[in-house]
């Protein structure tokens, strides 16, 4: 029997406020243990929360780049359990009213099919802290205490893994690209739990869910999945039974370990939160948000195509991440061909970061250099083959595009007279290669061109060099 894997997923995301969600205290501060945090991250008594605004603005933001519903009345709720590093013995979260719901994000296949992944819900949260294992203690701190999150649940319609990592690199570049959260996984800024169950093919009805929990990065994800369908299908297909329980995913073994029994929303005890009043949002505040966001990655994508006439290819290279984008905006702005500037950026500047593996933000070479490179090519100064050596010069640092062009004498050499006179030595001293393109073979071209780029040292037009042999050659 062949079964069909049903997959959820719930991302925490950690938001970039400068403060944490009930206090002043600093968010995702890099101070010592226990450095950043007040009487209210720690858990003492009679601490009272005070709700972030920014927290609030950015999940209006992340809820309205969902396409979802922005609740104006949501409320906040404790929810109950114990962990060493949760120093309150719960956790304020929101419930039943969450302040976002009933949106979606877009996946695309391989093949250029798109899925809408539904978003069931996002509610504000804070973090719980860190616990720091050691050989003879478990330490805990509690900066991280509080930190606000945005808990973002998706319906369960992924089918395979591929389209959980197609979803989680979907959901992560539309929250960088909005700025509302860094989403480094090294940081704990984007934790992913999944929820999978598995059915017979073509049935409707869910079978057991298994959870794993806190995968630190996208390949544990798919890995973790695949290895759980894996295991899950064998275990039905000898007749046993799946057992609802969490489980945690041992990236050094490859294999899923038990965790504990599934816990449930009755065991949590949620209860409303008596020291904070509903949150209730204004239309102004929903609308001032909304004025204020860039354009959705779609939205940029559609404008590439319609206004700068890039091929849906290009256009989803560019808007796959907003620093990309943000960088191919200011080449063009600088005077580059659009395409021309796609080209180099998706080959030369992307090559080079993924090979030194950096981010575009790190990249060497300046926008304005780049689009000064692409203008001595387009104005025939300097050729392709010269483009790669300054490129190459100009990323190593210390000078920019103009200042090698132009102190080192690197341009193209367009002077008709003198190309025509390399042209007539070239076929003077290759009169079978000129014989040959002259009956008709095409290729015999390339010993006459190569002759000449010799004697110019690579500097001839080839675009005027070869119109001019083949004047010569045609009599």
């Amino acid at each position: 029997m062949e079964f069909e894997p049903v997959i959820g997923l719930e991302i925490h995301l950690q938001l970039s406020t400068e403060s944490k969600m009930f206090c002043a205290c600093p968010s995702g501060a890099e101070a010592a243990p226990n450095a950043a945090l007040c009487p209210l991250c720690a858990g003492h008594p009679g601490a009272l929360p005070v709700v972030n605004a920014q927290a609030v603005a950015l999940a209006v933001r992340a809820g309205l780049g969902f396409n979802a519903r922005v609740n104006k009345y949501s409320a906040f709720a404790r929810k109950n359990y114990f962990y060493p590093d949760l120093p309150k013995g719960y956790q304020i979260s929101q419930d039943d009213k969450p302040v976002i719901s009933e949106g979606f994000v877009e996946i695309r296949s391989a093949r250029g099919e798109a899925k809408k992944i539904g978003i069931i819900r996002a509610h504000l949260e804070e973090d719980a802290g860190k616990s720091v294992h050691g050989e003879r203690a478990t330490l805990v701190d509690l900066n991280r205490s509080g930190v606000p999150l945005l808990e973002i649940v998706s319906a369960p319609d992924m089918r395979s893994p591929q389209e959980a990592y197609d979803y989680l690199a979907a959901l992560k570049n539309l929250m960088r690209w909005l700025d509302i959260s860094g989403c480094d996984m090294e940081k704990g800024e984007l934790r992913v739990d999944v929820n999978l169950s598995l059915r017979p093919a073509g049935a409707t009805k869910f079978g057991t869910r298994v959870e794993i929990k806190n995968l630190n990065s996208f390949k544990a994800v798919k890995d973790a999945l695949n290895y759980e369908i894996a295991r899950q299908s064998q275990e039905l297909a000898a007749g046993g039974a799946i057992a609802q329980q969490t489980m945690l995913w041992d990236e050094a073994a490859a294999r899923t370990r038990p965790m504990r029994g599934k816990e449930t929303a009755q065991e949590y005890r949620y209860f409303p939160e008596p020291d904070l009043p509903p949150l209730v949002l204004e239309d102004a505040l929903i609308e001032g948000v909304r004025r204020a966001m860039a354009p959705l990655p779609a939205q940029k994508k559609d404008a590439y195509m319609n206004e700068l006439g890039l091929s849906a290819y290009d256009a989803a290279l560019l808007t796959a991440d907003k620093d990309i984008a943000a960088y191919f905006d200011a080449v063009v702005k600088e005077g580059a061909a659009p395409k021309a500037a796609v080209n180099w950026i998706g080959t030369d500047v992307l090559g080079k970061l993924n090979a030194e593996g950096k981010e575009i933000i790190a990249c060497p070479l300046k926008p304005a250099d780049l689009a000064a490179l692409l203008k001595y090519i387009e104005s025939g100064k300097i050729s392709g083959k010269m483009a790669k050596e300054i490129f190459a010069q100009a990323w190593a640092g210390g000078r920019g595009v103009r200042e090698i062009v132009e102190s080192s004498g690197e341009s193209q050499i367009s002077d008709a007279a003198r190309l025509e006179a390399w042209a007539r030595e070239a076929v003077a001293e290759n009169p079978k290669a000129a014989s040959d393109f002259k009956a008709g073979n095409a290729k015999a071209i390339g010993a006459l061109v190569g002759s000449v780029m010799k004697k110019s040292k690579g500097k001839a037009n080839p675009a005027l060099l070869g119109e001019i042999i083949k004047k010569i050659v045609a009599g």
